[in-house]
């Protein structure tokens, strides 16, 4: 697996993932079903953030990482 997501990519993502899991649970931004939906847009973003490997970038042919 090869990684398809560049540095600023990643950092973007783990911003967004943070501020989902944040404004889902803690900052109650969201309600009902909203809320799983916003921990699961956050826990798939901080894990494709983590990892350097997005699913999606490569199903599309994206490539944002340099190396």
């Amino acid at each position: 697996m090869a990684r398809n997501v560049g540095t600023v990519d990643r950092a973007l993502r783990a911003g967004i993932g943070i501020l989902a899991l944040l404004g889902a649970f803690v900052l109650g931004w969201f309600s009902g079903w909203m809320v799983w939906a916003a921990a699961v847009v956050g826990v798939i973003m901080l894990l494709t953030a983590a990892v350097g490997f997005c699913p999606l970038y490569r199903l599309v042919g994206v490539n944002t990482c340099r190396i």
